[in-house]
């Protein structure tokens, strides 16, 4: 498959992909999918493929869900999905939503890129969308797809916030992350942290050292999938030994796996990803030991493409989140908002100001192009 030879060239793939910047986000079963219909009585149909992880993985497909289900409740749409197990069900996933009428249908994460975009080339009469992935030929030169929007974030500059504080938090000098595979959408992350981890190094005249990811390299930890917690738990575990006290894991659900290492080890911290890991009701048990989160607005940009869609003006060009736009966002400190201190919270306000603003650009092999 395209994506697996794409993961072994992984480096430089996602500059390839031409992206351009969308609107400013606002606050906000079984194969064959649920259905339901809001009380407008619209006649628009949007449906959903999530990934492995499930749509209720207290991260990114659970944020697109909820994106589709305030579509159908503000919008008076019907809404059907299909959650797959495992990747072996993309394309059935897929086509199932086809075969159901459906008039928009939502791809959520990276790996659903070959099931989407040959869906969306031999039914051009139905509109698609992709969470986390432009569009690519065999050789990786982007294409553009006239019924096909790529929803894509630029998190490694939330990540870099994220990369920052952990350096200036970590009691033991060491931070460390992990992914569940090298995608694009994945590494992102990585990239940021580890240069916010450097810049409070030179900054500060520290030496934290960051353990799970080479940027230069471009290799690092992974778990290998988006489901396995137990590994989760034993890479945690095993950061933790090597003296890291503050994890970031970037492998949606698989961060619950992290979540129960750090529970077992006093002082130890998790940022979740996607979305905000506090809130999500997964995590109830583990709220105290998670010191923020780098969040996708997923849900906006899913209702957004929906509602435009709905009013007929589905648009292929691609959406890009940014600090600017609000599509990437550093999460509140919740349980760690006293502790933190007062120097480094502000210096995460400066780092951002300097982002929006234009004048830290933070890079990454993965990054999407925004242009005006």
């Amino acid at each position: 498959m395209k994506n697996i030879i794409r993961v072994a060239a992984l480096s430089g793939v996602a500059a390839l992909a031409l992206a351009a910047c969308g609107s400013a986000p606002e606050e906000g079963g079984a194969t064959g999918g649920a259905t339901a219909t809001g009380g407008a009585g619209v006649d628009f149909t949007a449906c959903m493929v999530s990934d492995e992880g499930g749509f209720d993985d207290a991260s990114f497909n659970e944020s697109g869900y909820q994106g589709l289900e305030r579509a159908q409740e503000e919008l008076g749409i019907e809404i059907k999905t299909a959650e797959s197990a495992d990747p072996s069900q993309y394309t059935q996933n897929v086509d199932s939503m086809v075969q159901q009428g459906c008039d928009l249908i939502i791809g959520v994460g990276f790996a659903l890129e070959d099931a989407i975009q040959e869906a969306a080339e031999a039914n051009t009469d139905v509109e698609f969308a992709l969470v986390d992935s432009a569009f690519q030929d065999d050789e990786f030169n982007p294409v553009e797809i006239e019924n096909a929007k790529p929803l894509l974030f630029n998190t490694q500059e939330a990540a870099y916030l994220a990369g920052y504080l952990a350096a200036g938090m970590s009691e033991t000098g060491t931070v460390a992350t992990f992914g569940g595979q090298p995608f694009p959408s994945v590494t992102i992350f990585m990239d940021g942290f580890s240069d916010g981890v450097t810049a409070y190094n030179e900054e500060n005249g520290t030496q934290v050292r960051l353990l799970g990811w080479d940027k230069e390299a471009q290799n690092g930890s992974m778990i290998g999938n988006f489901s396995d917690t137990e590994a989760g738990r034993t890479t945690t575990e095993q950061f933790i030994a090597d003296g890291a006290d503050v994890i970031l894991p970037v492998a949606g659900p698989v961060g619950s796996g992290a979540l129960n290492a750090a529970s077992q080890a006093e002082g130890t911290k998790v940022i979740w990803v996607d979305s905000d890991g506090y809130e999500q009701p997964q995590n109830d048990q583990y709220r105290s030991l998670i010191l923020t989160s780098v969040m996708k607005q997923i849900a906006t940009a899913v209702f957004d493409t929906v509602s435009a869609a709905v009013d007929g003006e589905f648009s292929s060009e691609p959406y890009v989140g940014t600090l600017e736009n609000g599509g990437v966002d550093l999460a509140p400190f919740h349980d760690f908002e006293d502790q933190v201190p007062e120097e480094l919270s502000a210096k995460l306000d400066e780092l951002r100001m300097q982002i929006v603003q234009g004048d830290l650009e933070i890079e990454s092999p993965s990054a999407n192009t925004v242009t005006d």
